[in-house]
């Protein structure tokens, strides 16, 4: 489903780009996982849908490609891409995540499309060091960072018995304070500007880097992470070229049906209460690149 082109009011620097809406989200998460993916992926407390991977890859990408994720996590868009006949390489910080995507992929994938696939423990800053001959190969880059707000896996049980909502060390995806995940303000801005700088170097000229993201709620305040994304990818040299509404409700007759988890019903109920205009975010923004030859070279390679 695609509409026109929205208004460009709050930013009117900023290049007005298509808007297109995606229903990825018809059956649940679990019920998109379920059977395919190893139970204990969801141990993890950002996973990508794994319908809007594939969206994402079938959409920016064609078989034989080659699709990085910098920062992989459980691999979602490994395993997706590599179905759908693409190559694909992950690049995941964290040891934990590492074996965990490595498992998951060898459970989902057969010999042939296992051998499109890699993942690779390292920091994203460094990606072209990480990623070696690979780097400016690349024709299409996906990924979610962490969306600078706490994250972790919620175990209902223990918070109803007297214990932490979040066990201490499922938060923000690691224990090391130096990850993202507990990246928060200006540090996360700075971080992210070098993610994205990297992003475009390893990215062949014309390849595409699409973000997924999630505009959440801090002390109060709406973090409007969709237009920093934008805003530090054009700075990072990248053309914005579209943007996706990726519906997290399920349509039915015509209407939207949400299915908001108990955290999130929980911290909208909690806000209200203090008087806070909060409501129920039900989707992700998804924001789509391009890097542009910038030599001539470049521009005939490009061809």
């Amino acid at each position: 489903m695609t509409t026109t082109t929205p208004p460009n009011t709050s930013h009117p620097a900023r290049p007005e780009v298509p808007l297109a809406i995606w229903p990825v989200a018809q059956s649940t998460a679990q019920w998109q996982r379920a059977g395919r993916y190893l139970p204990g992926v969801a141990r993890h407390p950002g996973k990508m849908l794994p319908e809007l991977a594939r969206r994402i890859v079938a959409e920016y990408s064609a078989p034989g490609d080659l699709v990085c994720d910098p920062l992989a996590g459980i691999g979602t868009t490994l395993a997706e891409a590599a179905l759908l006949g693409r190559r694909a390489v992950g690049v995941e910080l964290d040891e934990r995540w590492v074996t965990l995507a490595t498992d998951n992929l060898d459970h989902m994938l057969d010999g042939a499309s296992r051998c499109l696939t890699g993942i690779r423990q390292g920091d994203a800053r460094q990606l072209q060091d990480v990623l070696g001959d690979l780097a400016g190969t690349v024709d299409l880059v996906v990924t979610s960072p962490p969306y600078g707000c706490d994250a972790g896996m919620i175990d209902k049980q223990a918070w109803i018995a007297g214990g932490r909502l979040c066990p201490a060390d499922t938060l923000n995806y690691s224990t090391d304070k130096a990850n993202l995940g507990h990246a928060r303000g200006p540090a996360y801005e700075q971080a992210m500007a070098e993610i994205y700088a990297a992003c475009h170097a390893v990215l062949r000229p014309g390849g595409h880097l699409v973000v997924v993201t999630k505009n959440t709620r801090r002390k109060g305040r709406t973090l409007d992470l969709a237009g920093l994304t934008v805003s530090l990818a054009i700075g990072a040299g990248f053309s914005y070229l579209g943007h996706v509404i990726a519906l997290h409700a399920a349509i039915r007759d015509g209407d939207l049906v949400a299915r908001p988890s108990y955290w999130q019903t929980t911290q909208i109920r909690h806000a209200r209460a203090k008087g806070e205009p909060a409501h129920l975010v039900a989707h992700e923004d998804v924001t789509v690149f391009s890097r542009p030859p910038t030599t001539r070279e470049e521009t005939a390679d490009a061809r």
